[in-house]
């Protein structure tokens, strides 16, 4: 791997950061004080990836903020590429200066185009430290408390090192120092359902007028999920009573770096019935079951963005992956046709139009390692009514296809997919049908970047919402951490995954990929919210079993007309007053966030 390839460390960033200080800002020192009254600690900078236009390239964009809280979304106006392709940081220099609308060709010129009256200088009110509009101390007092869940008679689940049991689950989890949380072995009712579920990568690519926004296409995978787990509040990221465990990364030190509380598990009652009926016909009766699942959650904030990891385990046998997406949103200097790329938010501050892709790999051995995919779908046909010939009905009907190429199972990301695609395994349920498991994506993506983008290859999982191949070992990743500062000749090419190769009773893997277009408006002000920003995708039994496997949970609530519904013995809700009476034990608060930073 090329040496440009690597990803930014700690320690080039310090020394961009002396390089602007004592270079490229004493290059300007009237315009600086005067404009922005700089002193040396009231500025911040974002730096633009990927680093220039082709490879070997290594020029970012330094974009300036007010160091405030809340940064993100207090652009000052200036923006500065700078050369560091250089071992040595001598060479560094830098290329362009961006301010207001209008580049120059360095600092030097800047100054003296300022000195002379030549810049329009459009003044950035002086924001206070805690941000202003961007800060998120609440602007209402505390009042009465907000709901809180607890186990009346303890948790559920079990949580042994890294391994999980819970009713007729149970898995191993882990977090990786580049593409953050992800689960092996996966099993319902003693059985493998998946060897590996995975993140593989969360993608931006930004709109704007402003040469950094413009030229940004982060891809978080770079960064690290896992490096940027972060820990979790106590009764808001988590339920308060969850299982909280440490995680640990190795990335840019000597030493494995601790996060204590990073990842939390908890059973969840979702408020809802996962089933119910309830029959005033003929016999009367009630029948339901409480839709409480298992959550496995961990919270990477890589920059700006909060990105909200679940898995999350159903009682019928379904498994659900999701994001949700949080932080502040990136931003720009509003100037002349700034709203083409977005919405004004504050005086100066234009957020930037941006897609948002995240891709998962999931490796599903149904009834064992041999699969095949299969589609079923519907389709109207015109019939004559059997009893009534000279009508005719519109009935639907059931359309099936394997898929037995990896073609075939390659679906564009805007394309017209078959509403059920499931992996079939060799063995039948009693009915005399498949077993298998389908795959249903939530997914509200933008447009891909155009093929003829020299950088395409890079991220050209994203072409696809949905592509199954052959399982190899030589293709673990859709993505590399490497892909990110050398786009232009990827490491890894996910579209060379791609090559029409059977896949009919083959080990398969499933890349999935959800996403959603982010038009940042007024009220991402302070910041997103998750609601609307969720994103994933659903493995759920298609003809696995014979009925149900939730009609054996231990939840389940029925009575009938003649029964005593306020007995306990009949209905377990009945003995609610008895069981929930006690408040548990709710240890004290505590975080260790900012720690060691």
């Amino acid at each position: 791997v090329p040496y440009h390839r690597r990803p930014m460390l700690r320690s080039e960033y310090k020394q961009l950061g002396v390089f602007l200080e004592m270079v490229a800002f004493a290059a300007a020192p009237t315009f600086l004080q005067e404009v922005f009254e700089y002193d040396r600690t009231n500025v911040v900078f974002q730096t633009s990836v990927p680093h220039g236009f082709q490879s070997g390239d290594r020029l970012t964009w330094f974009v300036l903020f007010q160091n405030v809280s809340g940064f993100f979304v207090h652009p000052v106006g200036l923006e500065v590429l700078v050369d560091h392709s250089s071992l040595d940081i001598s060479q560094w220099a830098v290329s362009r200066v961006f301010y207001n609308g209008q580049y120059y060709r360095d600092m030097v010129q800047l100054e003296s185009a300022y000195v002379q009256g030549r810049i329009s200088v459009e003044k950035v009110r002086k924001a206070p430290w805690d941000g202003d509009f961007s800060s998120m101390k609440p602007r209402a007092p505390a009042a009465a408390l907000f709901p809180v869940q607890f186990e009346p008679q303890g948790p559920r689940y079990s949580v042994r090192n890294n391994h999980v049991l819970f009713q007729a689950w149970s898995f191993a989890f882990g977090m990786s120092v580049s593409t953050g949380l992800r689960l092996f072995d996966i099993r319902h009712k003693g059985e493998r359902v998946a060897y590996e579920i995975s993140v593989q990568e969360a993608l931006s690519v930004y709109g704007s007028n402003c040469p950094g926004g413009m030229s940004t296409r982060y891809m978080d995978g770079s960064f690290g999920l896992g490096r940027y787990t972060s820990p979790l509040v106590r009764g808001v990221d988590c339920p308060y009573l969850a299982t909280y465990v440490d995680t640990y990364s190795l990335s840019d030190s000597l030493r494995p770096r601790k996060r204590k509380a990073s990842l939390c598990i908890f059973e969840q009652n979702l408020g809802s019935p996962l089933r119910r009926h309830y029959s005033n016909l003929q016999s009367l009766y009630y029948g339901g079951l409480v839709n409480s699942a298992l959550v496995v959650r961990s919270i990477a904030t890589v920059g700006n963005y909060d990105y909200v990891w679940d898995f999350i385990f159903y009682q019928n046998g379904a498994m659900e992956g999701k994001v949700q997406a949080t932080g502040y949103p990136s931003s720009s200097f509003l100037h002349g046709d700034g709203l083409r790329y977005g919405n004004r938010l504050w005086e100066h501050t234009l957020g930037t139009i941006h897609t948002r892709f995240v891709n998962y790999k999931v490796d599903l051995d149904v009834g064992g390692v041999k699969n095949s995919l299969v589609a079923h779908d519907m389709a109207f046909e015109m019939t004559r009514a059997p009893w009534s010939p000279e009508q005719q009905i519109e009935r639907p009907r059931l359309t099936k296809k394997v898929l037995d190429t990896e073609d075939q199972a390659a679906f564009r990301l805007q394309s017209k997919m078959p509403r059920y695609v499931y992996f079939a395994a060799n063995s039948k349920n009693k009915w005399g049908h498949q077993r298998g498991y389908r795959i249903q994506i939530t997914s509200f993506a933008g447009d891909h970047l155009p093929e003829a983008s020299s950088m395409e290859r890079a991220i050209s999982w994203a072409r696809y919402q949905l592509a199954v191949t052959r399982r190899k070992e030589g293709e673990p990743t859709s993505t590399s951490i490497y892909n990110q500062n050398d786009p232009w000749t990827p490491t890894v090419a996910f579209a060379d995954f791609i090559n029409n190769e059977t896949i009919t009773n083959e080990d398969l893997v499933a890349w999935i990929t959800a996403g959603f277009l982010h038009i940042p408006h007024s009220e991402d002000i302070p910041n997103t919210v998750t609601v609307g920003n969720s994103v994933g995708f659903l493995l759920r039994p298609y003809n696995y079993y014979d009925l149900d496997p939730s009609i054996y949970s231990h939840d389940g609530v029925f009575f009938t007309s003649e029964q005593d519904f306020t007995a306990c013995e009949i209905n377990p809700l009945a003995c609610l007053p008895k069981t929930a009476s006690c408040l548990p034990n709710f240890p004290p608060f505590t975080y260790d966030g900012f720690r060691n930073m």
